[in-house]
């Protein structure tokens, strides 16, 4: 009967056991078997040996999105090196040469709850791109590697409450070196986002730790790695404030369509390198390199960086993400205070531009009859320029800030007594989208003739826009060039020759008028063809620099800009009496835009040289640029310099 029970209570048929012995035996040898699963269950080093053999059945080690997460290239020599220096962010002590040894490494350390990295957190939250890449590619077993809850991601995640995402493009700005060739980073567009709301977004920018008054110093350790590379997500009216307000600098927001997995991505590779840093580049490994390198592994379609192999200019990888099909939704220009006070003002008549500036300098003009007898329209106009720019002076870094405010709070008292709102003035940039601008590597072919021959030259300049280059793109009135060299090859004397190279050269022609009045300034070092007493064609090095002023107008010319230097000079040559000399004096210069493509440049100097070989130098030099495309143009250029004339016609292909 016990056994008849057993059987019914079970709904098994009498004849599948004979008798209770049997049925023991055969749960003994079930469980038996099913021994070696449930130890290997319950054991993670062979889980760990299991999945670390998966992975090196599908080479994981060797795909894109593995070197990308860790930074890996190549050297000089073809041998794989991560671009990431902190030991930090390695977990194997082979990490940054070794992709198998890494990867081997981090699987074993995602078991583990002990912290690791700069952020101290255990590996699964340290490095969440790692973590939920291994996880898809090897579908981990949530019974056997359980997730960890990583609060300090979400709660950053969701302080950043993402949408989507925006590459941030600050101009160039001359009189900050690390700022020179502009600078990129990216903004998290959050849920609900409006234009008002807008500057409370986060950003991630990436930056070099330099100390306060870097000054010389910065030029050498910047180009040279000196400096550590960091992530940072400050907000975006911080960056704002830094180059719009205080630096006067246009910024240009350019909307990227990555979908959601996408920004998830790049989020959680944002997470993770918050736990490194890389040796800072100035010309390479800089902000636009990295911020590519998150974009490329938000998608890894894009492959943005293989352009750059030897600099990196950020106005060339902004070209290089809006050239990616599909990849930019829209794009936004954001003025600086500069521009908004400069196009107002060309708004207003002369007398009320007067009015302006008795106004910034005595708010209490404003009760004076001629300003009361304006249309209350034109009046508000007046207030409103005068306070932006009192604004702009107050987030300055001029000493008189706390009075300018003062003034500031007096002129918006008298704008409240305006019962209109301030009218829609349009602010359109003064050059077009750094996008739309000639490649910044020129390649030059050219001929001409110098006293008594002629010659073939060549020349190839690695950065970046001088003067009389198509302006579309770049900041106006402005140069930098360098690492430039010109061959040249005379045919009567038939001698090859380097006529000329440039380390840098930097103008920076800044007009003054009533309220702007920043200093105009250049220097140049680099190597020239000089003749010189018996030395026909001797090469002779260049150090010089000065300061000035320009002022712009339209009386010649669609606009001039016209300038004036005091400049100093050391030249170092055999051709000179004692190998050297030293010396200084002035140039005076133009800059004409005839129309939009064609431009002119004029100017002429006297230098005197006491010391070393005493001598004195009066040069001139004229120069004409046609734009034929945006990375093709035609030049023609006259020099003078003591009995020297030079004359070059020569095709400009930018790339």
């Amino acid at each position: 009967m016990l056994q008849w029970d057993f059987h019914r209570r079970m709904e098994v048929p009498s004849w599948f056991f004979p008798d209770a012995v049997t049925a023991v035996l055969y749960i003994f040898l079930v469980v038996l078997a099913a021994w070696p699963a449930m130890v290997q269950a319950d054991d993670p080093e062979d889980y760990q040996r299991e999945l670390i053999e998966q992975a090196a059945r599908s080479r994981l080690a060797d795909e894109r999105e593995w070197h990308l997460l860790l930074h890996y290239g190549t050297d000089w020599l073809g041998r794989v090196i991560s671009e990431e220096d902190d030991e930090g962010f390695f977990l194997s002590p082979r990490g940054k040469y070794d992709p198998q040894a890494e990867l081997e490494a981090t699987i074993r350390q995602l078991f583990s709850p002990d912290p690791v990295g700069r952020s101290k957190q255990p590996a699964q939250c340290a490095f969440m791109a790692r973590y939920h890449w291994l996880k898809e590619r090897l579908g981990f077993d949530e019974q056997r590697l359980p997730p960890l809850a990583c609060e300090r991601y979400n709660r950053w995640r969701a302080e950043l409450n993402p949408a989507g995402v925006s590459l941030i493009f600050p101009a160039a700005f001359l009189n900050n070196p690390a700022s020179m060739f502009g600078h990129t980073f990216l903004r998290i567009d959050q849920q609900g986002q409006t234009e008002q709301t807008r500057l409370l977004a986060y950003t991630i920018d990436y930056a070099a730790d330099v100390p306060p008054d870097a000054g010389l110093e910065f030029a050498f350790l910047g180009i040279f790695g000196g400096y550590k590379g960091f992530f940072s997500t400050p907000p975006y009216y911080l960056k704002v404030q830094t180059y719009r307000d205080i630096e006067n600098r246009d910024m240009w927001e350019y909307r990227l369509n990555l979908s959601p997995a996408q920004l998830d991505r790049l989020l959680m590779h944002a997470w993770e390198m918050g736990n490194a840093y890389f040796d800072y580049f100035f010309f390479k490994e800089n902000c636009s390199y990295h911020i590519l390198s998150l974009l490329e592994y938000a998608n890894p379609e894009l492959r943005l960086r293989d352009r750059f192999r030897f600099w990196t200019i950020p106005a060339d990888t902004v070209r290089a993400v809006v050239g990616y099909p599909g990849l930019v939704k829209d794009t936004t220009y954001r003025p600086s205070r500069s521009t908004i006070v400069k196009r107002k003002r060309a708004l207003l008549t002369a007398d009320e531009s007067k009015m302006v500036r008795q106004l910034i300098d005595e708010p209490a003009t404003s009760e004076e009859s001629a300003f009361a007898a304006l249309p209350m329209p034109r009046r508000a106009l007046v207030l409103d320029v005068v306070s932006d720019y009192l604004r702009y002076k107050s987030e300055s870094d001029d000493p008189d800030t706390a009075v300018y405010k003062e003034r500031n709070r007096r002129i918006l008292i008298e704008r409240s007594r305006l019962p209109i709102p301030s009218p829609d003035v349009e602010v359109p940039p003064y050059t077009k989208r750094p996008d739309a601008g000639h490649g910044t590597t020129r390649v030059t072919m050219g001929g001409g003739w110098r006293n008594q021959d002629t010659f073939e030259e060549a020349s190839i300049r690695a950065l970046y826009h001088d003067l009389l280059d198509p302006e579309e793109g770049y900041t106006p009135d402005a140069q930098i060039e360098a690492l430039g060299v010109t061959v040249r090859h005379y045919n009567r004397s038939e001698r090859t020759r380097v006529e000329r190279a440039t380390l840098i050269n930097i103008v920076s022609l800044s007009p003054i008028d009533d309220l702007f009045r920043a200093p105009s300034w250049r220097v140049n070092v680099g190597m020239q063809t000089v003749r010189h007493d018996g030395c026909r064609l001797c090469s002779s090095g260049v150090f010089g620099g000065g300061g000035g002023g320009a002022v712009e107008s339209t009386m010649l010319f669609k606009r001039e800009v016209l300038y004036l230097f005091a400049e100093g000079e050391a030249n170092v040559s055999p051709a000179y009496r004692d190998f050297h000399r030293v010396g200084g004096g002035v140039t005076m210069g133009l800059l004409a835009d005839v129309t939009d493509r064609w431009k002119l440049t004029a100017s002429g100097s006297y230098l005197r040289f006491p010391l070393g070989d005493r001598s004195d130098d009066i040069r001139w030099h004229i120069g004409s640029r046609y734009t034929v495309a945006r990375d093709w143009a035609a030049r023609v250029e006259y020099s003078h310099r003591d009995r020297d004339d030079d004359v070059v016609f020569a095709i400009h292909a930018f790339f």
